[in-house]
């Protein structure tokens, strides 16, 4: 009985953590008009990686709040954005400049630190 309950526990924390929305393409133009780096990960809620990578873009966008933007958008929810951002494979990460140009991608799961690189490259300060 005690296990069962330490197990319902852990799984009900585990699906009540947080996700960061999926960005709307208002929330993106703003983002890339701000005049900061920003980096998009174009993914699925229902993918592997996309589902690992979810707290670690959670962390980024706290600590990066007012210094780059950090944005998910779920690709099943917002096809055209698929499109529009030419997302081939999910996840895929594109990275903009202050402001607004692309200046890398990448594709497949990415840890922080790379990502923390690819958003110094894109003229995080």
């Amino acid at each position: 009985m005690r296990k069962l309950i330490v197990a319902t526990l852990l799984l009900s924390a585990a699906t009540a953590r947080a996700e960061l929305p999926s960005a709307s393409a208002t929330s993106v133009r703003q983002a890339l008009a701000s005049g900061k780096p920003v980096v998009i990960d174009l993914g699925a809620r229902t993918c592997i990686p996309c589902r690992k990578m979810a707290p670690i873009l959670e962390s980024l966008a706290a600590e990066y709040r007012g210094k780059a933007g950090v944005l998910f958008i779920d690709v099943h929810e917002d096809q055209a954005a698929a499109e529009k951002f030419r997302v081939q494979m999910i996840p895929t990460q594109v990275f903009f400049n202050g402001k607004g140009k692309e200046v890398s991608r990448h594709i497949g799961f990415i840890d922080k630190a790379d990502i923390v690189k690819g958003l110094k490259a894109a003229e995080l300060k």
